[in-house]
């Protein structure tokens, strides 16, 4: 189409679905646990690396420390959640609780074969990456179900 300015391209349809693709929960989830995940590498490669800390402290400890970050920014950015914030930490702290015991199973587990902790620590975040996706976008982050009024 041309107008007094030039010509006018039609919007693309592969930018539109890359704009509908980037507003999808899974896509900002991964984004967002991708950041997570570095967070919390970080802090256990600083406890067991730099401080000298037991693999077992230092794995539970870089997880539990990621908290809160994790928290608001699934929170926040991933699923836009108006949750009341009371039921959703409740929640959020049980999911961690599970995890936290799983991740430390898992690296414990790896780290005694030739994978070693590091192998270990991504194994296990592949493995609560999945379950957490579904258990924050139906449990924790869920919107408030309203019952009728009998």
């Amino acid at each position: 189409m041309l107008t007094p300015g030039g010509p006018i391209e039609k919007p693309s349809r592969k930018v539109s679905g890359l704009r509908s693709l980037a507003r999808h929960s899974a896509v900002r989830y991964l984004l967002a646990g991708g950041l997570a995940f570095l967070f919390d590498l970080g802090l256990l490669a600083l406890f067991k690396n730099v401080l000298g800390w037991p693999l077992w402290l230092a794995t539970g400890a870089a997880f539990l420390l990621s908290f809160f970050f994790t928290y608001f920014i699934q929170r926040m950015f991933s699923f836009s959640s108006s949750a009341p914030h009371g039921n959703a930490i409740v929640k959020y702290a049980a999911l961690v609780a599970f995890n936290t015991l799983a991740t430390v199973a898992i690296v414990a587990l790896i780290n005694s074969t030739p994978l070693g902790w590091v192998s270990g620590k991504v194994l296990a975040t592949a493995a609560t990456t999945v379950w957490n996706y579904f258990a924050y976008r139906y449990w924790v982050f869920a919107p408030p179900r309203h019952t009728p009024k009998d």
